[in-house]
């Protein structure tokens, strides 16, 4: 197996992977969110991030933490558009046949359930107030909503609110750069909602947030659909309750937080789940994060982060992800960490939190971490699926880094980087591993060969980035057995099973 520097896109990796193991070459080499219209009224770690130790399941796939976690509202982005109310938006004013729509001052009021097509331009904000029960259903049809004075779109009350973005329409939404309320109660977000918000239908849709936030749901937040691109000067998107995406391309540029779900207090919320479509991140600190991080499918790359994906329960069932971080790739962690020090994992530095869980049943997850690659405070277990995890180049991270038992069981693991912080995985693992320091930095380029001791080729590999590590784990590897690992011609030999001189196995070094 060759790894490229930088994949163009995760499913590349997979494809590879999946080949290779077809191969031989590395044999020793979800949930779905129903829908439902009903409105709900319901209303870190180390050094550079925090997030909530509200984790109220013992559950190891996607499935398991949805069973327990509160129930996710999904609103209908069907309608009949002889049955809707138009809505043409002109300058600061708007025109409309209905009692429920109101326009003063560039304010455009909506105070009653109903469907509502709006189109043109306009030079204030939407309003939704309705007190009722139903559901808002506003349908972007060429809207362009641009507010100097507070958010584009502001949901004040409704029983839920559902988004549509219409077929072939391109929509934009952009608030001001400082808004005139500034209270407690006031919006933070270019398209801010306190009522459950679902967005769908298969146009475009633009969101840029001047002041704060690109998209907010204090409630839950679900995406099914659209090509939506948020810009932000803070947070991307947040649902509070819960941030769920299972169809449509999604892109966040955020300075602060990519996507996130900040239901701290609440147990079962403040999830967020990829269960389909296509998720693409910048962020300038982390760019995915919840409570729980959900995969269960589609297609998630986070372009840049400061932590890439971090949560206190982190599961991944199936799906294509590609993470890149300044510091971790991912980071299982809670805020109730204080002592928690980057680096320090298996050194004594910090007891493992029981709380604190990751696992990797299935898909494809490549990491390219300057931080540590696979971080958890707690523990580790990989069931299956393919795994590649480009390691920092320093010796305070390491590619690796588990406080408790880090179990494998099935899939593959290739993690290379650093030496001075290596973790292995545990000792007992059901799936064997082997784990080396070399005896020199190699370059990136160099070329890995992994032989049994009949001398066939259980896998080769060249580096993406400088590495003086090597952990590696597959059906082919036999605990027990001597293994040779040669880099550029240079030879070890490694016994399956056991940490190298320095490493750590086991539930104090993973």
């Amino acid at each position: 197996m060759r790894l490229p520097s930088r994949p163009a896109r995760p499913a590349r990796l997979r494809q590879a992977l999946a080949g290779a193991a077809a191969a031989v070459l590395l044999a020793g080499c979800g949930a779905s969110v129903a829908d439902d219209t009903a409105a709900s009224t319901a209303g870190p770690s180390s050094a550079s991030g925090s997030t909530s130790a509200v984790v109220s399941t013992d559950a190891t796939t996607v499935d398991g933490a949805l069973a327990d976690d509160v129930a996710v509202e999904t609103g209908d982005t069907s309608y009949v558009e002889a049955d809707a109310t138009a809505v043409t938006l002109s300058g600061s004013d708007a025109e409309s046949d209905s009692d429920a729509v109101s326009s003063s001052d560039g304010t455009v009021t909506i105070s009653a359930a109903d469907t509502y097509v709006l189109s043109g331009d306009l030079s204030g904000q939407v309003v939704v107030d309705s007190a009722g029960d139903g559901v808002v259903r506003l349908v972007l049809d060429g809207a362009s909503i641009t507010s100097d004075t507070s958010a584009a779109i502001d949901v004040v009350d409704a029983g839920s609110v559902v988004v549509v973005l219409a077929d072939g329409s391109t929509n934009t939404l952009e608030d001001a750069a400082t808004y005139d309320d500034t209270s407690a109660d006031a919006p933070t977000g270019a398209l801010y909602s306190t009522a459950d918000l679902t967005i769908g239908g298969s146009g475009s849709l633009t969101v840029t947030g001047n002041s704060n936030n690109g998209i907010v749901g204090k409630d839950g937040l679900v995406v099914t659909g659209g090509t939506i691109d948020v810009t932000s000067v803070d947070d991307g998107i947040i649902g509070k309750d819960y941030l769920v995406l299972t169809d449509g391309a999604v892109t966040v540029d955020a300075t602060g937080d990519g996507v996130k779900s900040d239901n701290t207090e609440d147990a079962g919320a403040g999830f967020v789940l990829v269960e389909g479509g296509e998720l693409t991140v910048s962020s300038q600190d982390d760019g995915i994060k919840g409570v729980q991080v959900l995969v269960s499918g589609g297609t998630v790359d986070v372009t840049g982060s400061t932590e890439a994906m971090e949560g206190s329960l982190v599961i991944v069932d199936d799906g294509d992800i590609e993470l890149h971080s300044a510091d971790d790739g991912v980071n299982v962690a809670s805020s109730d960490d204080s002592a928690a020090v980057d680096g320090q994992a298996g050194m004594g530095g910090m007891a493992a939190d029981d709380s604190l869980q990751l696992y990797v049943n299935g898909g494809t997850l490549e990491v390219w971490a300057s931080g540590d690659g696979l971080d958890s405070n707690g523990s580790a277990t990989i069931t299956g699926g393919d795994i590649v995890v480009h390691g920092p180049t320093t010796d305070g991270n390491g590619a690796l880094d588990v406080n408790g038992a880090f179990e494998v069981t099935g899939g593959t693991l290739l993690a290379t980087g650093s030496a001075g912080m290596m973790v292995a995985p545990s000792a007992d693992s059901a799936q064997g591993w082997i784990a080396t320091a070399l005896d020199t930095t190699a370059a990136a380029g160099s070329e890995v060969v992994v032989t049994d001791a009949d001398g066939a080729e259980v896998a080769t590999y060249t580096l993406a980035k400088d590495a003086a590590s090597v952990v590696y784990s597959a059906a082919g590897i036999t605990d027990g057995e001597t293994y040779t690992v040669t880099v550029d011609g240079t030879a070890a030999t490694v016994t399956a099973g056991q940490a190298p001189a320095g490493g750590h196995g086991g539930p104090m070094g993973g």
